[in-house]
């Protein structure tokens, strides 16, 4: 099961707010796709959030949009930034990356609008499959936090 942004939104606002606060500290993530022989490939990326949706923006024929474009699943990480201190903790999201083709104009202006990114350039939506955020708390327990969609966020919590 998949679902955009919006859903998560409503459903689970303190995750959803905290993850887009981890993504909103650093401007470059790391993305996680499928080369063809399909073994890893990370690359840095920026992400947005904007009208209830994760949008990834990419410059023409990189690697990381042939990438999406043969297997359109992913997986992104928060920049941890400097040191140790995660604040919010670590966030990763997964799941499968949509082009946005030129049928779909009203959605890559409203990007456009809102970005400015260099022309001509790669859109994708995201279809989210799991949200997860690990965190410390009290300086004892390790909390794994997990929202999958249709599904209550589960918290797992190690000491």
């Amino acid at each position: 099961m998949t679902s955009n942004w919006a859903a998560l939104t409503p459903a689970e606002p303190d995750l959803a707010e905290t993850v887009e606060d981890r993504f909103g500290s650093f401007t470059h993530h790391v993305l996680a796709t499928l080369r063809k022989d399909g073994s890893p490939r990370t690359t840095g990326i920026e992400v947005r959030f904007l009208h209830g949706e994760l949008w990834l923006g990419m410059m023409p024929d990189s690697l990381k949009a042939l990438d999406l474009r043969r297997d359109p699943r992913f997986a992104l990480q928060a920049n941890p930034g400097a040191g140790t201190g995660m604040g919010g903790g670590d966030v990763r999201i997964s799941g499968r990356a949509i082009e946005v083709g030129d049928d779909e104009r009203a959605a890559k202006a409203a990007y456009v609008k809102e970005v400015e990114p260099p022309q001509p350039f790669h859109l994708f939506r995201t279809e989210l499959t799991q949200v997860v955020r690990t965190y410390v708390e009290d300086d004892t327990y390790l909390v794994v936090e997990i929202w999958r969609p249709g599904e209550p966020v589960r918290t797992l919590k190690r000491t």
